[in-house]
């Protein structure tokens, strides 16, 4: 039996000013689910060859608040795959966060990081990536 291991994709990113969306310097959660959507088409892509699209997130549950200058691990795991889907599930961690409290350019590893956004999505492939099947009758009669 060959054990395959697990696809993953992870993404560390530094929240800027720029994300800032709401008052108080909060960063919205759809700045989180674009990670997610990039982490997705990565597995696409190595799964299958093609970016798909990502068609549904489900089960979402955000759980701190992201602000600028926070640094984030997001990561993917594809836990189920068909010929036309694939099934990740999605963590964003808040592994550095930022300090202004101490001053402009203060920040602080955090040990452990604490779980900001998870959920999960589907995947789904043009049918033009995936190899066609052919069935049985067809490959063992020969084509018509």
């Amino acid at each position: 039996m060959v054990v395959v291991p697990p696809l993953i994709a992870r993404l560390r990113i530094r929240l800027g000013q720029r994300d800032a969306h709401y008052g108080g310097d909060l960063i919205d959660g759809a700045r989180v689910l674009g990670i997610f959507g990039d982490l997705a088409t990565e597995i696409g892509i190595r799964a299958h060859g093609d970016e798909g699209l990502l068609s549904e997130y489900s089960n979402l549950r955000f759980s701190a608040p992201l602000r600028p200058g926070d640094y984030i691990e997001a990561t993917a795991r594809l836990v189920r795959r068909t010929r036309l889907r694939c099934v990740m599930d999605f963590e964003a961690h808040k592994v550095i966060a930022a300090r202004p409290d101490r001053g402009a350019t203060c920040a602080e590893l955090l040990d452990p990081p604490v779980l900001v956004c998870s959920g999960q999505g589907t995947l789904v492939l043009p049918r033009s990536a995936v190899p066609v099947r052919r069935s049985a009758a067809v490959t063992a009669g020969g084509e018509q």
